[in-house]
């Protein structure tokens, strides 16, 4: 009677497994629908639209790329949060959508840590510490100097509240032991046309539309916030070798989908785009971009990434006293 009830749930669990496999095998039969948080024409939409149709040549089934714009990505990402678990809705996400809003935000329509689960990695996304060229800095000494003779006098412009080039800004402030008053813009164009103007003395720009600014002098740039040069910049020093040592704020993006997909699904994902992203055009695309590659760790592990980022930016937010703020 035991062996008989032995083999009974052998065949059980061997009927779940290639279940699951076909699952996998199968997948996919029908459209994914890629979430973009964020509105057309950026860097993850653009990584998006190419990832999409590769994926779907590989796959044979349409990826399309749908824009959730709204609410700081909130609106998109509750909206991935509640879809069905079953593959077909995907979302990229810049590391605010999970990391930062979960301080941020005091009723977060959803939960960043439980409601998603995490498929690769794609890139890292720097910026770099620009001023206008009026103000007499050449450098992060220099900086210091004058911030310090001139309380008050500089001001930074940022992508919004608890956006990642804020924190970048707060982060230098602590690191270097000056004052600097912060004044939020909705969007990266806004922030850096104000420093171009003169409007504020600098900011943390987004490495895709700052070069030609740079190059044409109408900006100064002082270093990247990432440890490694860019492909875009690689005359521009880190911060980290420049007088502030050690310093890193990155966003980085990441594809994900509703918790509880099945796993064989996720897993055959994470391999597809893990393969895709290590090809040498996508490679030169994001370098283009400004952004820094990444060789995507396995899901496991990306789960433990998530956490470790969700403390770490959760501690900035707390710093700069805008816990709770939105």
């Amino acid at each position: 009677m035991r062996i008989a009830k032995r083999v009974a749930i052998s065949m059980i669990g061997l009927s779940f497994v290639l279940t699951m496999a076909a699952r996998a095998q199968d997948y996919p039969t029908r459209q994914v629908t890629l979430v973009v948080p964020l509105g057309a024409g950026g860097a993850l939409d653009i990584l998006a639209r190419t990832l999409g149709a590769k994926l779907a040549d590989r796959l044979g089934k349409p990826f399309v790329v749908e824009n959730r714009t709204g609410g700081g990505t909130v609106t998109a990402a509750a909206w991935v949060a509640k879809a069905p678990p079953d593959g077909y809705t995907l979302m990229f996400t810049p590391s605010g959508t999970l990391a930062t809003n979960a301080t941020l935000y005091k009723n977060l329509p959803y939960n960043p840590a439980a409601d998603f689960v995490p498929i690769a990695l794609l890139v890292k996304v720097p910026f770099v510490l620009v001023v206008n060229p009026s103000l007499p800095v050449r450098s992060i000494p220099d900086l210091i100097k004058y911030a310090k003779e001139r309380p008050g006098a500089i001001s930074y412009s940022s992508t919004g509240t608890g956006a990642v080039p804020h924190l970048a800004a707060e982060m230098l402030k602590s690191a270097i032991g000056i004052e600097m008053t912060h004044v939020p813009y909705r969007g990266a164009i806004p922030a850096l046309t104000d420093v171009v103007a003169g409007h504020v003395q600098l900011t943390f720009a987004d490495p895709s539309i700052s070069p030609p600014l740079i190059k044409e002098g109408k900006v100064r740039a002082l270093g990247v916030s990432s440890l490694t040069r860019l492909g875009s910049l690689p005359d521009i020093s880190p911060l980290a070798e420049v007088g502030v040592p050690g310093f890193e704020a990155v966003s980085w993006h990441l594809v994900v989908a509703p918790a509880h997909t099945p796993p064989e699904i996720v897993n055959k994902l994470h391999d597809e785009i893990k393969t895709l992203v290590a090809q040498p055009e996508i490679q030169q695309q994001m370098i283009k971009m400004g952004l820094i590659p990444v060789d995507t760790p396995s899901v496991e592990q990306l789960q433990s990434f998530v956490a470790s980022e969700i403390v770490r930016w959760g501690k900035l937010v707390q710093q700069a006293g805008i816990a709770g703020s939105e």
